[in-house]
């Protein structure tokens, strides 16, 4: 779970990383309150869970609790990145000097932690790593073993920090990992971490990801979810104990195992097309599953084709392609389905497959082959190749 700004602020304040006194505001009269209670200027900052808000006009200086009101006015309802503003955080403005960049997640190909921060801050980190790389200083943590000073003063002085920010930073990244271990995060991200007129490092800004995974160590977690919108697609899709992650393309996919989906992915990738949607049934591919999933795929408009790719160790392709034409039966599915089975009794499946009287199933031997067959069939939904496939 991605949190707001505001959210991941908050719980970094009970770790004691120095954030910036703020107050969230739904509408213009919250907003001038909220910069009257501070009183001094203030910062307006969109609240939604994508970058870029300040050159997208999300983030505003406000001299007044009259300004932050007019400012709020302008932020609420604006559209970022296909994002709504409902929220923003009014924050006490600071004399910022410097901005820097720091940040813990997890590395899983080094099965440790992995520590980033550079000097160079406010900006994409990606953009630093391609212009820059050695501007980025890194070190792993051995989660065994904990932080240490020695990984604080590698990250401070292989950064290059100001020498006068480097006392605060030496002093915050111990309670930043520490959040981040004890919040059960896979990312927390300060960019920028500045250094203020008067010597002190802030966390200006905060984006924090949990793991939902651990919810049943964090009760909190609960209340924090309330105030995100779940998509009607991903509602749907948890609501039937579906793996389901949006993506941006007109191909859904299916598949079960989280390894194949993503090989489904970058084939579907390779042969021309986008994906529309991670979908992993996992090891049960009967009628129900498979219904229910096609069911969320479908209620996706922009879905074009559908690729159903099982792979059968324990699960039986007879029986796979049994569940599907079960599915199909139920349901009023109007766009091209390619189903590629292999594995046990595949050949017996495809046979099924081919011979089901359903208009819109065409069945492939191959990965590739279906691929090819789903971003052909996305380009004139159901127009292409005769009913039941049949594999070429």
């Amino acid at each position: 779970m991605d949190l707001f700004e505001y959210q991941g602020k908050e719980l970094l304040r009970r770790f004691e990383v120095p954030v910036p006194e703020g107050r969230v505001a739904s509408n213009p009269a919250e907003a001038a309150a909220a910069a009257e209670g501070l009183g001094s200027k203030v910062v307006v900052k969109a609240q939604v869970q994508v970058g870029g808000r300040g050159k997208a006009g999300g983030i505003k200086v406000a001299e007044s609790a009259g300004e932050a009101r007019e400012v709020a006015e302008q932020i609420l309802g604006m559209d970022i990145k296909g994002h709504t503003v409902k929220r923003v955080l009014v924050e006490r403005a600071g004399d910022i000097k410097e901005e820097y960049y720091l940040s813990f997640l997890v590395d899983r190909s080094e099965r440790k932690f992995l520590g980033m921060m550079s000097a160079e801050g406010g900006v994409e980190i990606e953009q630093v790593a391609d212009e820059n790389p050695d501007a980025i200083a890194r070190v792993h943590v051995d989660p065994s073993l904990g932080i240490s000073d020695f990984h604080a003063r590698k990250l401070v002085f292989g950064a290059k920090l100001n020498p006068a920010a480097r006392k605060g930073a030496i002093a915050m990244i111990p309670k930043l990992y520490r959040a981040f271990v004890e919040l059960d995060a896979s990312l927390v991200e300060i960019n920028p971490l500045v250094l203020t007129g008067d010597g002190k490092v802030v966390a200006l800004d905060a984006k924090v990801t949990v793991d939902d995974s651990a919810d049943y160590r964090h009760p909190n977690f609960g209340e924090l979810r309330a105030a995100h919108e779940v998509p009607e697609q991903e509602r749907l899709a948890k609501e039937k104990g579906l793996n389901f992650i949006k993506l941006d393309g007109d191909i859904g996919i299916i598949g079960n195992g989280a390894g194949l989906v993503m090989a489904t992915l970058d084939v579907v990738k390779a042969a021309g097309g986008d994906a529309a949607n991670f979908l992993d049934v996992g090891g049960g591919a009967g009628a129900d599953v498979l219904s229910n999933a096609i069911e969320v795929i479908t209620s996706d408009d922009n879905v074009k084709s559908i690729f159903l790719n099982i792979f059968g160790g324990i699960t039986r392709g007879d029986l796979v392609a049994e569940g599907i034409i079960d599915a199909l039966g139920r349901l009023d599915v109007t766009i091209p389905i390619v189903v590629r089975l292999d594995g046990t009794n595949a050949e017996e499946g495809r046979k099924m497959l081919a011979d089901a009287p359903h208009a819109m199933l065409h069945a492939e031997d191959t990965m590739l082959g279906a691929a090819k067959r789903a971003v052909d069939l996305a380009g004139g939904a159901g127009s292409a190749g005769p009913p039941g496939g049949g594999g070429a």
